[in-house]
């Protein structure tokens, strides 16, 4: 279980690493849609960056969390794995939060931008916790040397 728990925490820093090149993509698009002349009308469709952006952080994110802290309650060799497992699912529902609340109120993008980054720490942060466990099993077994 503390392969699954290290595996999940590091999917979860992957998809949020990828987000960021997701939503850069999509607005790069958009920029460059400008520059040739095009216009964001009313009933603007969203591009691909925007759309893989959705779909990660509304669907794939949120249930890696719940696995994750699903997992944590079978990893018990993690330190603090439970509590830093439902700080990582806190985080991804605010981060949903921040992000359906920046449409009516823009400033909260800023929000969802920087709540991104504690997502990838507390993610990091659990994979580092279950690398540890695991560094620590290795080296149980090992001869003692002098």
């Amino acid at each position: 279980m503390v392969k699954a728990y290290k595996g999940l925490a590091n999917l979860i820093a992957l998809c949020v690493a990828l987000q960021a090149s997701f939503v850069a993509l999509g607005w790069f698009l958009v920029m460059g849609d400008l520059e040739d002349g095009q216009t964001l009308a009313e009933g603007w469709d969203y591009n691909i960056g925007h759309i893989l952006h959705s779909i990660v952080g509304l669907m794939l994110i949120p249930l890696l969390a719940i696995a994750l802290l699903i997992v944590a309650f079978r990893a018990k060799a993690i330190p603090d794995g439970v509590k830093f497992a439902s700080f990582v699912l806190l985080a991804v529902v605010l981060q949903v939060a921040f992000a359906f609340v920046a449409f009516g109120v823009p400033a909260i993008g800023a929000l969802h931008g920087l709540n991104a980054i504690v997502v990838l720490g507390l993610a990091l942060t659990c994979a580092r916790k279950a690398a540890a466990v695991e560094g620590a099993g290795a080296h149980a077994g090992a001869p003692a040397t002098v």
